[in-house]
């Protein structure tokens, strides 16, 4: 059984970082992109940010812009854990952050592409 588990969340002030973690387990992802959304109250999920688990090549969404260069996504295989390092945190970065897993290597920006799903984690960022 695929499990992903979301922490690291949590209230931080604008200007500050927080670094979430996605531990997955249950089947080798091998083959897999593993990937970070978030959905912030009365809107769509959104795409955050994707990496490969085997070569580590990430994908941003090319919109918004305001992500770019303040999000980094990175993976530890011996680990079996995904991260999503948050720098600059703004106030509409307050979300809950999930993280999902589909196979296949191709940039996948849309959530229903996505099989399995963590809880998510709550951001909040106080201006």
């Amino acid at each position: 059984q695929v499990q992903l588990v979301e922490s690291g969340g949590g209230l931080v002030q604008a200007g500050g970082s927080l670094r979430l973690s996605c531990a997955a387990s249950g089947r080798t992802f091998s083959g897999y992109t593993m990937a970070w959304f978030r959905q912030a109250p009365g809107k769509e999920r959104e795409f955050v940010a994707a990496i490969t688990w085997d070569s580590g090549t990430t994908y941003y969404p090319v919109y918004p812009d305001s992500l770019k260069g303040r999000f980094t996504i990175s993976r530890d295989n011996a680990r079996n854990t995904v991260y999503l390092q948050m720098n600059s945190l703004k106030p509409e970065d307050t979300a809950v952050y999930y993280c999902a897993a589909r196979l296949g290597y191709q940039s996948a920006p849309l959530d229903y592409q996505y099989i399995y799903w963590g809880q998510g984690t709550q951001v909040t960022v106080s201006s």
